[in-house]
């Protein structure tokens, strides 16, 4: 191609958003991806036994559907044969006893379900979400919003003069509390603690973290809205439409190529980028970097002869990452009976907690550097909305452990012989997969007969497949308070600019943080002119 406006480093749902909405304004872009594929965590192979097709990593695009992404592109992305998969029970919870939770796509069976569970439980979940319905502007206004901006400015001012100063502050009180305290005041069921609770880890959090609470409602108004769905056929489909899509107006892809360096021209301005093969791309207007800050500041700026600015070296030695994380996955040769009941069998993801304190012992032990004596798994259930992923009559199972340690320091539960250096192997995936999968078979009653076969992916396993998931943390850098909202990457960083004119900062480890939603994408693209 002709040399284009801009080029995107990366092809995460971040850089795929930037890329096509840039060409949809008229820009020439050219996206350049290291791996043999694009899609970042997107990735879809039968990678278990012919015929299954797994979600390797990412899967469930509850936030892609309800973002402004979506909104801006979703039908050209329907155009190209995009189509998602849903089940009206998107999510519940199964605990040790037997007890459970289930969330439905509605209001009504909702609070049926909960006062059941426990009487008052489901008149607090509606007077909880009506409540947030209020509040929904405000909130998505600044989770998906560029902070720094007069739009911005301008939401906070409406809210003040709506609620008064004492009455915004209190609700940034209120927002910024731990989802322990909240649930505990909030449900008196264990049950419908436990419903929760897991979900802040998805969101890099635990129980105890500040703003889990706030993340809490979103996860708990968005899911009862918009359900957990898939894409039919596997994310490579969505790939395959954001591929389409973006070289309808015009932008390349290039795969196999590995961006070494950042150039610039004679003005100090980034012109271009220097391939690993030697290779040099030019570049109109600038460039976009969808990585993590290491490697962009470490890395990719190395070659400039100007000193980063003291700001930016404080920054990066001071940036953390958070837990990691590990995937399992199974080819069943038929549907997996659930002991407590075949509705079980229909939610899309289904966590396996003791509880409240289950989650936040898990996530603590795994912050420590411990494998969790009893992780929380989240269990995806492709088929349940997706019969097309296996073969007639089979199903698959996808697994998630969101807290799983990076560096391994020892076993919570003293079981498991964990090596002297710290690091992932292969007999130790295993063994703790196999922890994993003993939950799975005391809840399954067809288990062992239905297992085909199983692959798991490691943290060191995933940062493998994709260099952004540092130490196979997926969130591209502890999302704690301090390193979140106006404070992501850096404290001194501004929307997704760079200290490099013309060099553009997107993905995980920027504002909005990370997800399916494309948010750091949408944002910068619908900024650039």
């Amino acid at each position: 191609m002709a040399e284009p406006d801009y080029i995107i480093i990366g092809s995460g749902i971040n850089a795929l958003v930037a890329a096509a909405m840039l060409g949809k304004k008229g820009k020439k872009v050219l996206l350049v991806e290291r791996n043999d594929r694009i899609g970042g965590c997107l990735r879809t192979e039968e990678i278990t036994a012919s015929g299954y097709r797994h979600d390797v990593m990412a899967t469930t695009m509850v936030l892609f559907l309800t973002s402004p992404a979506y909104g801006a592109i979703g039908k050209d992305l329907e155009a190209r044969g995009l189509e998602f998969c849903h089940s009206p029970l998107p999510t519940g919870v199964l605990r040790p006893d037997g007890s459970h939770a289930i969330l439905a796509m509605d209001r009504k069976s909702n609070i049926d379900r909960f006062e059941t569970i426990c009487p008052g439980d489901g008149k607090a979940f509606d007077a909880d979400m009506s409540r947030f319905a209020g509040n929904a502007g405000f909130v998505f206004g600044l989770l998906g919003g560029n902070l720094w901006s007069s739009k911005t400015a301008k939401l906070v001012a409406r809210e003040a003069w709506k609620r008064g100063l004492r009455g915004l502050a209190a609700w940034f009180g209120e927002a910024l509390a731990p989802a322990r305290g909240y649930l505990e005041t909030t449900y008196r069921s264990e049950e419908i603690r436990a419903l929760w609770a897991p979900w802040v880890l998805h969101c890099g959090l635990g129980p105890e973290s500040n703003y889990s609470a706030e993340m809490a409602r979103v996860i708990g108004f968005a899911i009862e809205a918009a359900g957990c769905p898939i894409v039919k056929g596997g994310a490579e489909n969505l790939l395959r439409a954001f591929e389409r899509l973006i070289r309808d107006h015009g932008g390349e892809i290039m795969t196999g190529a590995d961006v070494s360096g950042i150039e610039t021209n004679n003005s100090g301005r980034a012109g271009g980028v220097i391939l690993a093969d030697g290779r040099r791309l030019k570049a109109r207007y600038g460039v976009i970097a969808s990585v993590t800050p290491n490697q962009l500041y470490d890395s990719l700026l190395k070659g400039l002869s100007a000193p980063l600015p003291q700001e930016v070296s404080e920054g990066l030695s001071a940036y953390r990452y958070g837990k990691g994380n590990m995937q399992m996955h199974y080819a069943l040769k038929t549907t997996p009976r659930w002991r407590q009941g075949d509705e079980l069998g229909k939610v899309a993801l289904l966590h396996l907690t003791s509880g409240l304190d289950g989650v936040s012992r898990s996530a603590n032990e795994a912050e420590r550097g411990l494998l969790p004596a009893e992780p929380t798994v989240c269990v995806g259930q492709p088929t349940a909305l997706d019969p097309s992923r296996a073969p007639e009559g089979g199903a698959i199972l996808w697994l998630q452990l969101p807290d799983t340690p990076r560096f391994i320091k020892g076993d919570a539960a003293g079981e498991i012989e964990c090596p002297a250096d710290g690091r992932w192997t292969e007999p130790l995936r295993e063994a703790f997969a196999d922890r994993v999968e003993a939950m799975l078979r005391f809840h399954i009653e067809n288990f062992d007969e239905a297992v085909l076969a199983r692959r798991c992916y490691s943290p060191t396993d995933l940062e493998a497949m994709n260099i952004n998931l540092v130490g196979g943390d997926p969130y591209g850098g502890f999302c704690g308070l301090d390193q979140f909202f106006l404070w992501r990457p850096f404290k001194t960083s501004v929307n997704h600019k760079t200290h490099v004119p013309g060099l553009y900062h997107i993905g995980a480890s920027t504002h909005p943080g990370p997800g399916l939603a494309g948010g750091s994408g949408f944002l910068l693209a619908s900024t650039l002119k």
